[in-house]
């Protein structure tokens, strides 16, 4: 009998990818792959030297790991890596990095299809 959950979750992440999701490159080094991206956050709290609580927040981009394909081989996000978004006529550009020691990303799902990876907002560049 098939997994009615998994079946489910399969459908609800091609509806989110039809939908609900934008182009942004992905780049490591000077290799780059186009993804659909739905976007997100994630609120991290820290507690520095001194005791006092920090609020982080990461712009997420969640991604099929299926499609994070560089060079005709797939991977898996790491730090250091960038993913740039066009907005309004202007491209942001993320660093793959979340605070202190926390992953910089993780599964969104429990059988393992999406990624989703922390960012940094590091600047602009002008759109090509």
């Amino acid at each position: 009998m098939p997994n009615l959950l998994e079946q489910g979750s399969n459908w609800l992440e091609e509806q989110r990818r039809q939908h609900c999701t934008t182009p942004v490159t992905y780049q490591r080094g000077d290799q780059s792959v186009q993804v659909q991206a739905s976007v997100g956050r994630t609120v991290f709290k820290t507690v520095s030297e001194y005791g006092v609580v920090e609020r982080i927040v990461s712009r997420d981009f969640l991604i099929l790991a299926s499609e994070l394909v560089i060079a005709g081989q797939a991977v898996l996000p790491q730090r250091g890596d960038f993913i740039k978004e066009l907005v309004a006529g202007e491209t942001h550009v993320h660093e793959v990095m979340a605070p202190a020691k926390e992953p910089d990303w993780r599964y969104s799902d429990p059988y393992r299809k999406t990624l989703r990876i922390h960012t940094k907002f590091i600047g602009t560049e002008s759109a090509p």
